[in-house]
């Protein structure tokens, strides 16, 4: 079984996915150490693709940093639908971009959400519902995969709200890229901890 895939998403892929990326896997190395490469996968990728190939926006590395995290290796790439298809979760910035990725995969739309609506539906769950939690792969991946249905389970087909979006920090000063890793914080730890809860 392969590790539970988490995608984020946002315009250039180099400002706030790669943050969220970044912060996941730091969020889930510190809860399960080195394992953490044969339990979960996270990427990123922007609709813009003109930023293919480009370091993270260095505001946003220094975020990253700050937080204890790292931004070596990364590399800016366009979302393609190939992406989407091996992501068992896709997070996007914004609900524009949520209509982009629909676009690409129709199908991913069960899979597919805001980050800032993940996270307030996720508050919403009964999380003892899930399959068990145990530090192995097919049991991480059989819990990501609840996990997300039931988070659609509660969305119930209905469209994101406006506050759920992510402020676009590109051009401004440390203090809002400051605050918008703190949003994306806010949702990707509470994953983090419902996904791998032991």
């Amino acid at each position: 079984m392969p590790p539970f895939s988490v995608l984020h998403v946002c315009m250039g892929n180099i400002c706030r996915s790669p943050m969220a990326e970044r912060l996941t896997m730091m969020a889930a190395r510190e809860r399960v150490g080195d394992k953490v490469d044969e339990l979960i996968y996270v990427s990123s990728g922007g609709t813009g693709g003109w930023h293919a190939g480009e370091e993270m926006n260095p505001p946003a590395a220094r975020e990253v940093r700050r937080r204890g995290g790292h931004d070596v290796g990364f590399a800016a790439r366009k979302l393609l639908g190939e992406h989407l298809d091996t992501a068992d979760l896709v997070l996007a910035s914004t609900a524009e971009q949520v209509d982009y990725i629909l676009g690409l995969r129709a199908d991913s739309a069960g899979r597919t959400f805001v980050l800032g609506e993940f996270g307030r539906l996720l508050g919403k769950i009964d999380q003892g519902t899930l399959p068990p939690y145990a530090p192995e792969p097919d049991p991480v991946y059989a819990r990501g995969v609840a996990l997300v249905e039931a988070v659609d389970r509660v969305r119930g087909g209905q469209p994101p709200e406006a506050e759920d979006d992510l402020d676009d920090p590109w051009g401004r000063g440390d203090a809002f890229f400051s605050r918008v890793a703190d949003e994306i914080d806010a949702t990707v730890r509470p994953l983090v901890a419902a996904l791998l809860a032991g």
